[in-house]
């Protein structure tokens, strides 16, 4: 299930976080919220999204047969 986690911390810093999406289909989604917010101070991106459409990354390559 695709989800968009918004956290208000006691600072007043917000954080968004986005689940289930592949690719960098995620920062598309998000992006209302990021309008709404202002200026995007940090980014961090999970190994997910380096992942294309149901196509994992390979960590590895074989170097046999």
């Amino acid at each position: 299930m695709k989800q968009i986690v918004v956290d208000i911390l006691d600072d007043g810093e917000v954080r968004i976080e986005t689940k289930g999406f592949s690719g960098p289909v995620c920062l598309a989604e998000s992006q209302f919220l990021k309008d709404l917010l202002g200026t995007e101070t940090a980014r961090n991106l999970a190994a997910s999204f380096y992942q294309r459409q149901g196509v994992a990354v390979k960590r590895h390559i074989p170097l046999c047969g």
